[in-house]
């Protein structure tokens, strides 16, 4: 089911039908629940007063967790400008890094704007910061640690408190760089040693479409649009 679903929304001819899908600019509450948060002082990472986010819960996915939007223009700003000139280079690794594609000591973004026209703005899928994931093995390992961003720990460390998660430290981050016309396929998040932490998905840019499946690939996903700025803890 999960496969079917996959194929019919990422088809172009014919385009796929939407009135499937979850829209939590306007929530359907007969499908999801709206939760409530711990109030705590606005840290300004960007974000909106606690007390205005809208958050959920999908009724038949348990244990999902939808942030409609939290931050604010200006934050969203922030966070995107740190996604592709800051989390794409120092300590980062990108699947550029084999490619020899870019001078050494040269940045990403730095190179990209100095070369428009030459496709490397498309060529940057991914980059990973603190604990790399190690794409072959599927594991983490303390060899292959970098920096992860003092900024981003914190940010993930507020919604955490928010939420009620206690004692959470983000260590690793894989920031995914989506163009208009690529997908993600279907994967489980298994690779972290302690299954118990939340994972918080953080989406930036043109709405998006999220299938979230079931213990099995036998269950059919419920589908979801991502918007700009919109947050998903799993």
């Amino acid at each position: 089911m999960f496969k079917q679903d996959f194929k019919y929304y990422k088809s172009r001819n014919p385009p796929p039908l939407f009135d499937n899908v979850l829209n939590f600019n306007e929530p359907d509450l007969t499908k999801v629940s709206k939760i409530g948060s711990t109030n705590l002082m606005n840290k300004f990472f960007g974000l909106k007063p606690v007390e205005q986010w809208n958050m959920y819960e999908i009724v038949n996915r348990p244990g999902l967790i939808y942030i409609n939007n939290p931050f604010t223009n200006l934050g969203q700003r922030y966070w995107i400008a740190r996604s592709l000139k800051d989390y794409s280079k120092g300590t980062s690794k990108t699947n550029l890094d084999e490619q020899n594609i870019i001078p050494e000591n040269v940045d990403w973004w730095s190179y990209s704007q100095n070369n428009i026209g030459t496709g490397i703005l498309k060529k940057l899928r991914w980059a990973t910061l603190g604990y790399h994931h190690n794409w072959d093995t599927k594991v983490y390992s303390e060899d292959r640690k970098g920096i992860f961003p003092r900024d981003l720990a914190m940010l993930c460390n507020y919604i955490a408190v928010a939420l009620g998660f206690v004692n959470f430290k983000a260590e690793a981050a894989i920031v995914n760089y989506y163009h208009m016309d690529s997908t993600l396929s279907g994967h489980t998040d298994h690779s972290e040693q302690n299954l118990e932490a939340p994972l918080f998905s953080f989406s930036f840019g043109q709405t998006a479409l999220f299938l979230i499946g079931g213990a099995t690939i036998d269950v059919k996903p419920t589908a979801l649009f991502l918007h700009s700025g919109d947050v998903v803890v799993m």
